[in-house]
């Protein structure tokens, strides 16, 4: 349970269903490295905007990648923005509407955005994030170009300001209810990878490599 002093600061501590969050940074972290789809809360014009957008973690800090020509480069570049995480990982279906749930898992980061701008440290942070994806997939391919590497921006979050919330297991419904003659109980929920799919312009023979058999998500 999530106790108002371990809160990093106000904006992140968990108000509803405090029971359900966590300050803990090996649980945010895990949330983080389970689910690459993240979305950014900023800015702009004095409206706000929330964009989704592929994340990654290195150590204490979150990284996601945008066109440079984006607005949201304007709008985070050493502003205020909130990068979320979820995972829906089950449906919680109750003798009452009112009680009716989810089970999940999310992470809220809160702070000031960086984007980076040093050619060679823009580089790593991309080789980093498909190399995250893919193990050693970097490597294999085709370098990128300096044109390529200009129209890709890398942005940066320091994961100090953050929580996670999470809920897991069945209904609660009121005691009286228990007696119904409903069913309840939890639908599980579970993001599944498929076998790849060969682009035709393949060279005749290639087979997906080991890291795209391999990837998992969730």
């Amino acid at each position: 349970m999530a106790k108002r002093s371990d809160a990093p600061s106000e904006r992140a501590r968990v108000k509803r269903m405090h029971e359900r969050g966590t300050y803990d940074r090996a649980a945010i972290e895990a949330i983080l490295d389970a689910q690459p789809l993240a979305h950014v809360g900023y800015v702009v014009d004095g409206a706000p905007i929330v964009t989704p957008t592929l994340q990654w973690r290195e150590g204490g800090h979150v990284y996601w990648h945008a066109s440079a020509a984006s607005r949201m480069i304007a709008g985070c570049d050493g502003a205020q923005v909130c990068l979320t995480v979820s995972m829906l990982d089950g449906l919680v279906i109750a003798r009452s509407a009112f009680h009716h749930s989810v089970n999940y898992r999310s992470a809220m980061l809160f702070g000031a955005a960086r984007v980076i701008a040093d050619p060679d440290e823009k580089t790593a942070r991309l080789a980093a994030f498909i190399n995250r994806l893919f193990p050693d997939r970097w490597d294999m391919l085709r370098p990128i170009t300096k044109q390529e590497l200009k129209a890709t921006s890398v942005l940066s979050l320091p994961i100090d300001e953050a929580s996670a919330k999470i809920r897991a297991g069945g209904p609660k419904d009121d005691e009286a209810d228990y007696g119904l003659d409903i069913w309840a109980g939890v639908l599980p929920l579970r993001l599944q990878t498929l076998a790849p799919i060969d682009d035709p312009l393949n060279k005749p023979g290639l087979a997906p490599p080991k890291h795209v058999l391999d990837f998992r998500v969730g």
